[in-house]
């Protein structure tokens, strides 16, 4: 009996503390000063995300701004990894517009699994992971280890519009 009980208590205990864990995301974003903003429409005939069983996949995404502009330039040339780094940043701001968008509530997100990120850059320019930390660090500072994922950072010859960075996602979700 005595077993049971403190069994219970443990499980009781451990049920309480999960619960404390669990975060507001958009009590997060406040906390961290970010705001985001309608999504805009996609440029092509595609859509921003699809959604099959508990994953999102979510198309590429620029650097764009709530005003709808977008962050422009070629790293290496252009612009500075700093100035790349804060475009990845941006790009994340984007994508969760989107997601959110997408799914109504932030807290939806079980974890963001995967991320293609795309840097463009000039031939000679090999810091393209340093750029995409700018996205990487935003996952991690909203989501905490669910904002931990698998990654790839490339450069390209160039993107559409001449945009800084594209970063594509793939997210699980309740």
């Amino acid at each position: 009996m005595k077993k049971i009980i403190l069994l219970a208590v443990f499980i009781s205990c451990h049920a309480f503390s999960i619960a404390q864990q669990k975060i507001d995301y958009d009590k997060k974003l406040k906390e961290l000063g970010i705001e985001l903003f309608a999504p805009s429409r996609p440029m092509a005939n595609y859509v921003k995300a699809v959604r099959t069983g508990n994953l999102i996949y979510l198309a590429g995404h620029g650097p764009t701004k709530a005003d709808g502009s977008n962050i422009t330039g070629k790293v290496g040339a252009d612009m500075t990894t700093e100035q790349g780094y804060e475009a990845a940043k941006q790009t994340g701001i984007s994508i969760l517009s989107t997601l959110k968008g997408e799914l109504g509530d932030l807290n939806k997100v079980k974890r963001i699994v995967k991320v293609l990120g795309m840097v463009n850059c000039t031939d000679t320019f090999t810091d393209q992971p340093k750029v995409i930390n700018g996205f990487s660090d935003l996952m991690v500072a909203v989501f905490g280890e669910k904002g931990k994922h698998a990654r790839s950072a490339v450069g390209m010859n160039s993107l559409p519009n001449n945009i800084a960075v594209e970063i594509e996602i793939i997210v699980e979700v309740e």
